[in-house]
């Protein structure tokens, strides 16, 4: 059964591959995504910074970065995971120990999520660490201004340095963020790099450039609320932009070099193992980095719950506008 329907997909994929139009569509794609990934991720940067001072900024903020959230819960549930099991599911690979014996996806993806965990606590404990020395020399210095009548600028001081290290934190969830998306964004750009299928590469490139929009507007989202400097912002969306062109260029690479295409059994697992890691670090980040945070520890929004009400639909709408790209990539 399963050897008959190889045949199958290789005689309907023989029909399509051919090595010189799909060169031509892939030297299209780099300037494409390259251009969309780039306005996508700018976008809400740019946003913010125009809107900042302004009296709705910090709702506009939320607003943005729980969109961002649910495109970020959409990409790990509805893109990432199902291909990683499908690669790792495919007959070429599934009919070969040990990947038959064992839901290695599911396996490795759990590895990404204590992965994502363990980076968080050790990033958390270090700055909480460098943070704590100056809080208890301030509360010192507190003492001694209120013994000589001074008035309660310890206090301020203390909560200045907690606003400093939930901006921290924020940095150090968008630093996270933008790892685990460029670990899915290289491999996207590999696969199509490496494919030779016209009839997979054409309706492909254009999904992905609706993709890469809405990923960068979560990650833009999450990056605009952090503070980073203009050259910060700016360095990691160029990353973002370069990183799956950069794919597309290394897949084709790997096909000139190895003659290897996007369905040998070997990029198969490749695809599987890095998709099913990036996939467990984007559930994580999105679930408790971004929803659990905003949802049940913003003092804006639990102290208006009209602004969770549409929190909850922003996130909602980013879910929906992310897993409708499914239907073509």
């Amino acid at each position: 059964m399963a050897s008959s329907a190889c045949v199958t997909d290789l005689s309907r994929a023989s029909s399509c591959r051919d090595g010189a139009a799909a060169a031509h569509l892939k030297i299209l794609s780099i300037f494409i995504i390259f251009i969309t990934s780039a306005v996508g991720m700018s976008s809400p940067v740019f946003l913010a910074r125009i809107f900042q001072g302004k009296p709705l900024y910090d709702r506009a903020v939320v607003l943005i970065k729980c969109f961002a959230a649910g495109v970020i819960l959409s990409t790990s549930l509805v893109h990432v995971l199902p291909d990683a099991y499908a690669a790792l599911a495919d007959c070429h690979v599934a009919s070969r120990h040990p990947w038959r014996d064992f839901p290695f996806a599911g396996l490795v993806t759990l590895v990404g999520v204590l992965l994502a965990l363990f980076v968080d606590l050790a990033a958390s404990s270090h700055v909480e660490h460098a943070q704590y020395a100056p809080v208890v020399a301030t509360e010192k210095e507190s003492a001694v201004e209120l013994g000589s009548g001074g008035g309660c600028g310890g206090g301020e001081g203390e909560f200045e340095r907690g606003e400093e290290l939930v901006k921290l934190k924020q940095r150090l969830v968008s630093q996270v963020l933008e790892i685990g998306i460029i670990f899915h964004s290289v491999i996207i750009g590999v696969t199509l790099g490496m494919s030779q299928n016209v009839c997979t590469i054409r309706p492909l490139v254009a999904a992905l450039a609706f993709h890469q929009i809405f990923e960068g507007m979560g990650l833009g989202g999450c990056v605009a609320q952090a503070g980073f400097s203009f050259a910060t912002m700016a360095y990691m969306c160029f990353m973002f932009s370069v990183t799956t062109p950069m794919g597309i260029m290394l897949g084709m690479a790997l096909f000139s070099l190895t003659g290897l295409d996007d369905s040998s059994p070997n990029a198969l697992i490749m695809e599987g193992l890095l998709g099913s890691v990036s996939s467990g670090i984007l559930i994580y980040m999105a679930l408790v980095d971004l929803i659990a945070i905003d949802f049940f520890h913003n003092k804006l929004m639990n102290s208006d719950p009209r602004l969770k009400k549409v929190s909850f639909v922003a996130l909602t709408l980013g879910s929906a506008s992310m897993s409708i790209l499914a239907l073509w990539a």
